[in-house]
């Protein structure tokens, strides 16, 4: 499995690059119905959702915190966010690599993802894969919603 984890350039990129549309992105209808055919899909479909709701989007757009109460929360911060998690779980957990997530103590708003020390056992490839295609999904939502807040754009 090609595992493509997040760019921190996501969004620069998408607002360089020609645009995904809905004729061009991946479909949500897998190449075979194998069990690891439909995860990776639909794990590529709400990747490739985030790409089209920053698509345009200026570095100031993508940097806005229009939320008073949340002022971390910003399209640039949730697609870090997606980065580091597909990062963790997959190149971490998954993998074995070393933990390069930026955790420090001196820095309370750096990615915390946690740790395993509640399992016992390890983590499937099935729930890792169903975990990203959950948090991404989740996260699409409120790109969505500070997309609309940045420059009224919808439904993309």
């Amino acid at each position: 499995m090609a595992v493509v984890v997040l760019s921190e350039d996501l969004i620069r990129a998408a607002a360089a690059s020609t645009p995904i549309t809905a004729s061009s992105r991946t479909d949500d209808i897998p190449p075979s119905w194998d069990e690891r055919a439909v995860l990776t899909t639909m794990l590529d479909y709400v990747r490739d959702t985030v790409q089209v709701k920053c698509a345009g989007l200026s570095d100031e757009q993508a940097r806005r915190a229009p939320l008073p109460g949340s002022p971390l929360t910003t399209i640039s911060s949730l697609v870090s966010h997606l980065r580091w998690v597909e990062y963790y779980w997959i190149r971490v957990i998954l993998l074995g690599e070393q933990d390069r997530t930026p955790v420090t103590e001196d820095d309370p708003d750096a990615e915390s993802l946690g740790t395993l020390s509640w399992r016992n056992e390890p983590v499937t490839l099935r729930w890792v894969l169903m975990h990203l295609i959950e948090e991404t999904a989740r996260h699409n939502g409120h790109i969505d919603l500070l997309r609309e807040m940045a420059d009224g754009l919808t439904g993309r």
